[in-house]
């Protein structure tokens, strides 16, 4: 793979999207997103603050979006104009995240 903040090709996308387990998709050439759901409102802002704590200390931020007990977060690297290695690490250690509250 490429440096971290080096636009990764097509094909680069595919195959580090294939290694995230499922839900991730890839919006264009430019973003990644993923939608969570939770049991309520409270639950979804406990894991967007998590979130918002990983994303500061990678300096890498995500958009957010919360509607009630979802969560859509989409990753892309603005100085790329596209996805990096740094979107698909930080997407691990969101899942990470997620897994260790369930």
């Amino acid at each position: 793979m490429t440096n971290r903040d080096s636009k990764l090709s097509s094909q680069e996308i595919q195959q580090t999207l294939a290694a995230l387990s499922s839900g991730w998709k890839a919006v264009g050439q430019t973003k990644i997103n993923k939608t969570f759901g939770f049991e309520n409102f409270k639950a979804a802002i406990l894991f967007v603050n998590e979130v918002a704590l990983l994303a500061e200390a990678a300096a890498h931020h995500p958009d957010i979006i919360i509607n009630y007990s979802k969560v859509t977060l989409e990753l892309s690297t603005h100085s790329a104009r596209g996805l990096t290695v740094k979107d698909f690490e930080l997407a691990k250690k969101i899942e990470a995240l997620k897994l260790g509250r369930e």
